[in-house]
């Protein structure tokens, strides 16, 4: 047996982890969705996020004097929000640290190689006590058509590759929040039912929008015809609706953070109560027994 190591040699780069997401191919399904006379119309999705988006800064009744955006598709965010800059989802995100009171990152989360890096990034990009909105795709998003994609696959070829993207469920994407160093977290989930006349529908639906599967792991030959038509079978078999459609589930979930300041809001030490919770409640107090 070899006692020698296994790491780089003096003078050679250290070997990169392997990347989840083919960006090179995201980047080609998102150009070829923008030469789609049909770019608009398929891009909902993205107009549900803004429009989510849109709501939840009324709610917060704040003036945001130098917001950013963060999105796949700037021509969805034109004029929402007068003086915004807008910037692509890119690795490295063209934000300057401190400079901005509100960072929205649009539905793109799902497609990072590093979300919490790209959570960083937005927290190191905003002034103290400034917001951090995140709009991201849930984990039952696509589920019918994964269960439906995989069950053809196993049907057909007997095997299984990836070919829906995994999103995270809601609580893993709340913990983002702190990990990423942001304050005040919360997370919470709007599932969308979309209706497709047939799973073919919808797949060509997720090209047009440039959500074709660009994940690294993927094969890089098209998919035979017997399991596209399997999985539309189980599909229509599983997942109809009264009215003969098909349902797809969409979940938008919205994670809002703050950049820390000492103006904030903080929990109180355990034990430093002042009044007693029966007293608040008008409730007689019962001594459990030992």
């Amino acid at each position: 047996m070899s006692s020698q190591s296994s790491g780089p040699r003096p003078g050679q780069p250290a070997p990169q982890s392997p990347q989840l997401i083919d960006r090179t191919a995201l980047a080609r399904n998102r150009a070829r969705a923008r030469r789609a006379e049909t770019l608009h119309r398929s891009l909902f999705l993205h107009e549900a996020a803004r429009d989510e988006a849109q709501d939840r800064l009324i709610m917060v009744n704040r003036e945001f004097k130098s917001p950013v955006i963060v999105t796949p598709f700037p021509e969805i965010w034109d004029g929402a929000l007068p003086g915004a800059k807008i910037i692509h989802d890119d690795e490295v995100l063209d934000l300057e640290v401190g400079a901005h009171d509100l960072v929205i990152h649009a539905l793109a989360l799902h497609w990072a190689n590093d979300p919490v890096g790209q959570l960083i990034q937005c927290r190191r990009a905003l002034k103290a006590d400034g917001l951090c909105l995140t709009i991201a795709f849930g984990g039952e998003t696509l589920s019918e058509l994964r269960a439906a994609l995989g069950q053809a696959e196993i049907d057909v070829t007997g095997g299984l590759s990836p070919r829906v993207l995994p999103m995270g469920e809601i609580r893993d994407l709340g913990a983002l929040l702190q990990r990423a160093g942001l304050a005040l977290p919360v997370a919470d989930s709007l599932p969308l039912d979309v209706s497709y006349e047939s799973a073919l529908h919808l797949m060509r639906d997720l090209r047009a929008m440039g959500e074709a599967n660009a994940l690294s792991a993927r094969l890089r030959r098209p998919t035979r015809r017997a399991v596209l038509l399997r999985a539309a079978e189980l599909y229509a078999q599983n997942y109809a609706r009264p009215d003969g459609r098909l349902s797809a589930t969409f979940e938008l979930v919205t994670l809002t953070g703050w950049a820390p300041d000492e103006s904030q809001q903080k929990p109180l030490r355990p034990g430093s109560a002042a009044h007693r919770l029966a007293d608040a409640l008008g409730a007689k107090e019962t001594r459990l027994k030992d």
